[in-house]
């Protein structure tokens, strides 16, 4: 499989050699994202001896056995051994302490550990146990407990007072940077213009899983058609495995509360009334899940009139597959299992534009990081960088903004487009945006448009924008 990017995180990892005892890890991140190529790409690169052990996925009649038999199994074939069943967690691990190799620097990845784990309620003590008295004195050795559902992590390990001070890294793996997803198109990806790999990356996201799928050979609305819109569409079938796998009997809750965020962003009053939710504390821990999980982004901002955080969080999609897979595949999957949902172009499907401006919108605000230099704040203190919304209040009207980047003395109102042709009309927009937009005293304004389309030769020429960026130039990044 093609592996691009995760330089930070490969070094994040190659600096634990460094200590001198063993080195324990969580790493956290959705489903697709390439957890588990990271690990094993790392210990590659390492010259590394590699175990990998994985918890079998959940169904109705799983039982504790089944996963100590499948750890012994996968432990057995792996160090060339005869099988025996653990029969029980402590011995699992005992029998994995007595076969590491010595002498040798060696990766242990124990992967989708919530999966291996949650049948027996002794199993985070059992580890705890086995890493201070098998594992910890091991020389070379990184031990990495990696899984899809952060939250379990998070409760059972990072927030255990038993696993207090004992780990030494926590990877969180987000979704590659675009530049690193254009990569995917190969020697292909010059010859094909930034619209066509935006429709892509629109679909997927930089969900590394997601991209292996692409053919660069095909155009954007074939890769789109062959992966969305056939019964045997990876994407078409791979939103449920997902969500049932990761979220188990709190998925339908959390599925309506994405389709919600699916239109807007919102703040947590807003969202509670859409999906007649209850504002309480099972509230804000089924959002924190779906943070966690790499599905939500929250961000309050600063209010730019007073310099203070915003009073509420504000929610919003940062998936851009679970935006359309509910906006565009859902709703049309029966005609899709038929085999009628037939289409000259994705262009020609209802609302097509609208939906990819929103998922345009969501790559550029998570990947703000490149975007910072184009704005020519690379290096400045940046106290927040979020979508902003004003609203209507007496002697000021409202106002949405796509990105607002606030630093000690300036603000820069980012407009982000994607459309087929770019006109003045947009200067009329933003310029109306600056002049209710209420500030402190002394702070500066600057405007900037990220845009994918044909941009008019006035707006290119007139100045008003500080920073005009095509979104060719973040693929550069």
């Amino acid at each position: 499989m093609a592996f691009y990017g995760r330089e930070d995180q490969m070094a994040q990892l190659a600096a634990l050699w460094r200590h001198p005892a063993a080195s324990l890890v969580t790493c956290r991140g959705r489903r697709r994202i390439g957890k588990s190529t990271l690990i094993k790409h790392f210990a590659e690169s390492q010259d590394a001896f590699f175990i990998k052990l994985e918890g079998l996925a959940p169904h109705n009649r799983m039982k504790n056995e089944d996963q100590l038999k499948a750890f012994g199994r996968q432990l057995a074939e792996q160090m060339h051994l005869p099988y025996a069943m653990p029969e029980s967690w402590f011995d699992a691990f005992r029998w994995l302490g007595d076969v590491l190799p010595s002498g040798r620097r060696t990766v242990v990845l124990i992967d989708e550990i919530s999966w291996m784990g949650r049948y027996d309620a002794n199993f985070a003590g059992e580890l705890k146990y086995a890493w201070d008295n098998r594992f910890h004195d091991k020389h070379e050795l990184i031990v990495i407990l990696c899984g899809s559902v952060s939250s379990w992590l998070e409760d059972t390990i990072l927030s255990n007072t038993g696993f207090m001070g004992r780990i030494a890294l926590d990877l969180i793996v987000r979704e590659l940077p675009l530049s690193k997803c254009a990569q995917f198109w190969g020697v292909a990806g010059e010859r094909i213009s930034p619209r066509e790999i935006l429709d892509v990356l629109s679909v997927t996201g930089g969900v590394p899983r997601y991209l292996e799928e692409l053919d660069p050979a095909l155009s954007a609305d074939e890769n789109i058609k062959r992966m969305c819109f056939l019964p045997n569409g990876y994407l078409f079938r791979d939103f449920n495995d997902v969500f049932s796998s990761v979220f188990g009997a709190n998925a339908p809750v959390k599925r309506n509360l994405l389709k919600a965020l699916a239109d807007a962003s919102m703040d947590s009053r807003e969202l509670v009334e859409r999906v007649g939710a209850a504002r309480n504390g099972r509230f804000s821990d089924v959002m924190e899940e779906l943070e966690m999980a790499g599905f939500v982004s929250r961000n309050s901002g600063l209010n730019p009139a007073t310099g203070r955080r915003a009073r509420q969080d504000r929610y919003r999609l940062r998936d851009n597959y679970t935006r359309f897979y509910m906006k565009y595949i859902e709703p049309h999957n029966r005609e899709i299992l038929d085999g009628s949902f037939v289409f000259a172009s994705a262009e020609s499907l209802p609302g097509w534009d609208t939906v990819l401006g929103l998922q345009f919108e969501n790559l550029v605000l998570n990947n703000v990081t490149a975007l910072l230099p184009l704005l020519h704040l690379e290096g400045r203190q940046i106290l927040s960088a979020a979508p902003f919304r004003q609203r209507k209040g007496v002697g000021s009207g409202g106002c949405q903004i796509d990105l607002l980047v606030q630093t000690r003395k300036s603000v820069c109102v980012v407009e982000i487009k994607r459309q087929s042709e770019i006109g003045e009309e947009v200067e009329t927009q933003v310029a109306e945006k600056v002049r209710r937009l209420k500030l402190r005293d002394g702070v500066s304004v600057r405007t900037a448009l990220v845009y994918e389309g044909r941009l008019s030769k006035r707006v290119a020429t007139s100045g008003f924008f500080d920073a005009l960026v095509p979104f060719g130039a973040l693929l550069k990044q």
